[in-house]
Order: structure tokens, then sequence, then C-alpha cells
């Protein structure tokens, strides 16, 4: 019988271990070549694993087990002609064929023996025991708790569904609050007048797709000002190794990504080096490559700096988390026309909140807010972007 192995391919250097995710063909169903087989859960990212043959699918590893990469988890029966199903047989009729003897089911239970009546049973009690029976005291009924209404039962109210949380959010979680125990986290804030920025975008944005194929976003001008600004204050670009503070001299820029199986945050390498519209087409690429689950493990390593984009959910401000090992995060929000004052007099203009969430371990206020005034001021004259002023 020819049969082809499937088994864990190497996904990174750093990751030893996988999660056998969803199984998308059942045990014994016939597959064709480049069929998705299952999902590869890791701590970075979910990738998906194809068939590179045709034939028959036999799992060998469930849904939910953690293996080695290099490990096998299911074979392909290549030499079943076209049409036949294969003797394979499930797990669970497997068992159903198992010698029933010796199982709880068909053992008869014995008789339940008759107990005998204890002799102290039949004795009859003595009159001074009838008497004390007698003269005790009547017994007082203990008083009724009624249920704080405030109180929820522990019956639920409404139906209710679990599912197993994949290993891409168990590492999310724990990350999370590893990074809100381990680091000194404080977030700062301020707010940017969108008017001169947005109306350069509308005044270029057309000549701008007709010469470079791509669009002019907010989030590729929000990442020009950022890395303009850590040159200027490249603490806030800098990592806590041990006792050593790193230091790049570079920017690798991790954009967040709302995707349908979680957060991703691919990475813009040497965004500090790119043109905007390098810059555009690169974060276009990685959003459209987490939208469809292919993002790689090295896709989403290696960043120095993150921009989160609340705002597209209508966030009006937050207190992003560090994206560790990096050291600040800068979250964008949500445009809202609001009254400010603008040369003694009341105005309206498109304003947008920004936060900067720093480890204060290593990042002073004065730097961190500096650095954010800084943004602040290419957002609010981009025109000095293109000089570097």
């Amino acid at each position: 019988m020819a049969t082809l192995d499937v088994v864990i391919p190497a996904v990174g250097e750093s990751i030893t271990e996988v999660v056998v995710g969803k199984w998308f063909k059942k045990n014994g169903e016939p597959v064709q070549m480049d069929d998705m087989l299952c999902e590869l859960e890791t701590d970075k990212a979910t990738m998906e694993v194809n068939a590179e043959q045709a034939g028959i699918l036999e799992i060998v590893v469930p849904e939910g087990t953690t293996v080695a990469v290099g490990a096998l988890i299911a074979r392909i029966q290549t030499d079943i002609a076209e049409g036949v199903p294969a003797p394979v047989a499930s797990v669970d009729t497997e068992a159903s064929k198992a010698d029933p003897v010796g199982s709880a089911a068909s053992v008869p239970a014995p008789p339940a023996a008759s107990v005998p009546a204890s002799p102290a049973a039949s004795v009859p009690a003595s009159p001074a025991a009838s008497a004390a029976k007698n003269s005790a005291a009547p017994s007082v009924p203990a008083p009724q708790v009624r249920p704080d209404p405030m109180v929820r039962t522990s019956e639920p109210s409404g139906p209710q569904r679990r599912e197993r949380m994949s290993q891409l959010r168990k590492t999310i979680a724990r990350r999370l609050v590893a990074v809100k125990n381990e680091t000194a986290m404080l977030t700062t804030f301020n707010e940017v007048n969108m008017g001169p920025l947005m109306e350069m975008r509308s005044r270029y944005k057309d000549s701008f797709k007709e010469r470079y194929g791509v669009g002019l976003g907010f989030m590729s001008l929000f990442a020009k000002a950022v890395c303009l600004a850590l040159r200027e204050y490249p603490v806030i670009n800098a990592g806590l190794d041990g006792e050593d503070l790193v230091y790049h001299d570079y920017v690798d820029l991790s954009i967040a990504v709302s995707a349908p199986r979680g957060l991703m945050v691919p990475v813009v390498r040497g965004a500090d080096r790119l043109a905007l519209h390098e810059i555009e087409r690169e974060i276009a690429r990685l959003a459209g490559k987490a939208r469809d689950g292919a993002l790689s493990v090295d896709e989403m390593a290696g960043g120095t700096f993150t921009i989160t984009n609340g705002g597209v959910f209508g966030s009006m401000l937050s207190t992003p988390i560090i994206n560790a090992p990096q050291s600040a995060i800068l979250g964008m929000h949500n445009i809202v026309e609001r009254p400010i004052a603008l040369q003694g007099q009341v105005v309206i203009r498109p304003i947008m909140y920004i936060a900067l969430s720093y480890d204060h371990r290593l990042i002073d206020g004065k730097d961190s807010v500096s650095f954010l005034v800084r943004v602040k001021e290419f957002l609010e004259d981009p025109y000095r972007m293109l000089i570097e002023i």
C-alpha cells in the first residue's frame, strides 16, 4: 500500500511545537492535490497544511493536540482507485468494535444483599430514656433566608456555547498579562489637528495613485512621521535585554492589523529608509496576507516600534498595551470635528487623539512627551515630512 506521510513542517527557528487546529477533511475522506487538510497553530501565527498528492486521508493526530515539528499527523493512501472508499476506520469505529467483555455495561450488578437489623434496633428503650425523650424541649425551626435578588444565581439564564481557545489567542493573552505585570507601562496623550494632513491627502491622492499604483492612506503618513520622530528620540525605539539598553539604528515598524483569526502585527522592514509609496505598498501587501491568513512567522517577528489604529472601529481614546519586547506603541483613534482655540478664535477642526504607551523603566516622561509632540508637529504640518525639518 503506497502512502504519503503528512508531517509538521518547520515553521520558524524558535518554534519547536505546534497545535493541530481544525481538520477540514474527515478521516477516510478522499482528498485532491492542494486541498487544505488542517490548520497548525503556533504562538505567533496560524498556517495551513495542504495535500501534496490525491488519495484517501487517514488522520493520525486529532484536533487540539500539541505535537513537535516533524511529527506525523496524517497519511494519504495514494494507490486507492478513484471512487473506492478507503478501508480507514475512525477512532470511534474502532472503539465500538472492541471486545465489550469486562466493561461495566456487560457485567450484571450483584443482587443487593439484605442487611440484618441491628440487635440494638429491637431492644426497647428504658423508661428513663423515654422520659428524657418526652421531656426534651421542642426544636426551634431554623430561620428562612431569602436569596438576595441582586446576586445572580448559578443557573445560566440562556444557552451557552464553548470554543477551544486557539494557540494564537492563548499567546496573546499570556503576553498581554506579562507586559502589564513586568513593565512600568505609562501612557501619554496629545491631540492632532488633522485638517492640514487631510487637505494634503485630498489634493495629491489621485496623482499619487496614478504615479505609484497605490492609494495615499493615513497609515503611511503616520509611519513616516513616527520614523522621523524616532530619529530624534532613539530611546523610544530601544529595548531592554537584561540589564542592557539596546538601541536600534533602524526602524522595523510593526503595524497592528485586525484579521479574521485575531490581531496580527506584521512588520514593515526598514520603514525609516522607505518612501511614502513604498511604505504604503508594503502595508497593503502585509494587510492582504493577514486577511488571508497567509502571514509567515518571520513577517511578524523583530519589530522595534508598533502603530495601532483603533479609530477604524470608532475608538475615541485608548491606552494601547506595549508589544513586547518593544518599549513603546503609538495608538491612533477616530477623527471627530471638535471645537478648538486657534489664534484666539474658537473654530471647528477634525481632531484625532493620539496615545503613546511606553515602558517607564527606560523611557523618561520628557522623552515620551517630546516624541509625541514631534509626531504631532509633523502631522499638523505634513510638508515638513517631505523636507524633514
